[in-house]
């Protein structure tokens, strides 16, 4: 019996290695060609002359009051933001995990809605609604003024949704009967959440906090529209650099500057998270769902409501009433003629376009995300693997503006000359689109008794099956919620498209700038129009993803 259990490891620590090499290959080489390669063209570009480095491009960068006081507000803004976010939305977050109440579903895509918006719509409806305030404060060095506040609320805004989602999606499966346990032994409601449920959140909590803080510190559209001439964040200044002054070399420096950084907080946090992992009691979601008790419970849902209504609903109201200031809805009707100006095209066509980019962004993203989320969860992973989990998230990270000329000129030649291709834009979108995906299935798989497939593999089950018949009935939930998530951000994705999608086939958000860009009333009417579409497109979806994902026949 010994000796057969002796001959039994080797063979399977054989497949184990040749698994765990096959999970990585395909998401390795989608990021080596579609991402490392771009991005190290353009930098290389900016920073050799002549064939010479030029290095010391770096120093006087740096020594440039402006670059540091750019530097500085980006990363207190941030700080700010996630903070800020994860305050409002994490009471949110628990009502959604815990609850079930009249228009669960329709509250939840409201919520997620707001995260696909262009930002450029975005930042024109808070200037509108917020304006330009005078002097109120200063905190950490920073004057806080409305045009702080509301830079702050607008990131709020868009990214309520991925703490909600990305929390919420591993919160509704924790047994509750553990938090119970606690309280049953004299723990408090308190120190019971603070001592048995949020450390089995802290991973996902953790996941949230970084993607926000990645999103926010890469600001652009947001901070481009609110911010003007005083606020300043490191994607607006690559942009000004690359497209205004023409300078690539400072560009390229500042691009530095954001890999460094984001590689900064994506080693801590893949050291703090890998300290937390534990394997926890995962439950139906659909149980641990229940009608709010007391009147504590339902002032906390009133409250999460009124959040929404006045944060969330009030922004988009203002831009459908800004679409409707005609009466015979001549804005809309205006998208279905062609000007043969800015666009080749009737506006109107975006919106199929964007349906056919997402979708195939989305397959994508589901691809490489999910065979690098279950590459990441195996326990015999090395340090390789471990480090690729940080490097998974450095699109977020980087400037889109960046990627977007980055495409431009690196996959411009045989056998990757793409430029006249359809594909380009999904494989764009699918970069931003694969974090989500594995940030959101990785709380959830990590989350499984590696024990049970430990138990598979013993009875001679092969990786593929195992991942079948253990992995995903559990983690199923985990990867319709991930696909939501990567198609909302191909439909909203806007830094890398607006340089790389054809005139003849915008985009909804390429679409919504170019008309925001231009002079007129006409114009302005027909952004506010598009961006009402996109909203309610976004709303369809995400109301069927809601009922696929809370079909209970196939729900573990």
């Amino acid at each position: 019996m010994d000796l057969a259990r002796t001959e039994v490891r080797p063979r399977q620590g054989v497949r184990n290695a040749a698994a765990r090499l096959g999970l990585m290959a395909v998401p390795v080489a989608f990021f080596a060609v579609f991402f490392a390669y771009p991005v190290a063209a353009i930098v290389t570009r900016g920073l050799k002359a002549g064939g010479t480095w030029q290095f010391g491009r770096i120093t006087d960068v740096l020594a440039q009051p402006d670059i540091r006081h750019v530097l500085w507000f980006t990363t207190w803004q941030a700080l700010a933001s996630t903070a800020l976010t994860l305050l409002i939305a994490l009471p949110g977050t628990y009502a959604f995990a815990r609850f079930d109440f009249p228009g669960k579903q329709v509250l939840r895509a409201v919520v997620t809605v707001p995260f696909v918006l262009p930002t450029v719509v975005v930042g024109t409806a808070f200037l509108a609604l917020v304006g330009r305030g005078g002097l109120t404060d200063d905190l950490w060095g920073v004057r806080l003024d409305t045009t702080v506040w509301a830079i702050l609320l607008a990131h709020v805004f868009f990214n309520y949704a991925v703490v909600v989602r990305t929390v919420g999606g591993l919160w509704a499966q924790l047994d509750p009967r553990q938090e119970e346990a606690a309280r049953m032994l004299g723990a408090s409601r308190l120190t019971a959440w603070r001592t048995v449920t949020l450390p089995a959140l802290a991973p996902a909590v953790a996941a949230a906090a970084l993607m926000v803080f990645l999103f926010t510190f890469t600001s652009f559209g947001v901070v481009q529209i609110l911010g003007g001439p005083t606020f300043s964040t490191l994607e607006v200044e690559i942009y000004r650099q690359t497209s205004e002054i023409f300078d690539l070399s400072t560009a390229a420096v500042l691009t530095l500057i954001q890999f460094v950084a984001v590689g900064a907080v994506l080693a801590v946090h893949a050291w703090t998270v890998r300290r937390r992992e534990t394997a926890l009691r995962l439950v139906d979601a659909s149980v641990t769902a229940r009608r709010p008790r007391g009147a504590g419970e339902w002032g906390l849902l009133a409250g999460v409501v009124g959040s929404v209504a006045v944060l969330l609903v009030l922004p988009l109201a203002v831009l459908v009433q800004r679409s409707l200031d005609t009466s015979d809805f001549g804005y809309y009707r205006a998208l279905t003629r062609s000007d043969g100006g800015v666009f080749l095209v009737a506006p109107i066509e975006a919106v199929g376009n964007s349906l056919e980019y997402a979708l195939a962004a989305t397959a994508l993203a589901v691809l490489v995300g999910g065979l690098a989320a279950a590459a990441l969860t195996r326990r015999d992973a090395g340090r390789f693997v471990r480090g690729f989990d940080a490097l998974l998230m450095l699109p977020l990270g980087v400037s889109a503006v960046t990627v977007g000329f980055g495409f431009l000129i690196s996959l411009d030649e045989p056998p990757l000359d793409l430029r006249q291709s359809w594909i380009l834009v999904p494989l764009a979108q699918a970069l931003v689109g694969v974090p989500f995906v594995v940030r959101t299935m990785l709380p959830v798989l990590r989350a499984v008794d590696h024990r049970l497939r430990e138990a598979a593999a013993v009875l001679g089950a092969s990786p593929w099956r195992v991942w079948r018949e253990v992995d995903l009935p559990m983690v199923r939930r985990a990867l319709l919620i991930a696909a939501g998530f990567a198609f909302a951000v191909s439909l909203g994705e806007f830094g890398a498209t607006v340089f790389i999608a054809r005139p003849d086939n915008p985009t909804l958000p390429v679409a919504v700038a170019r008309l925001l860009g231009r002079a007129g009333d006409l114009n302005y009417g027909q952004a506010m129009a598009l961006s009402t579409i996109l909203m309610v497109v976004c709303a369809v979806a995400l109301l069927v993803l809601e009922r696929l994902r809370t079909d209970r026949t196939g729900e573990f």
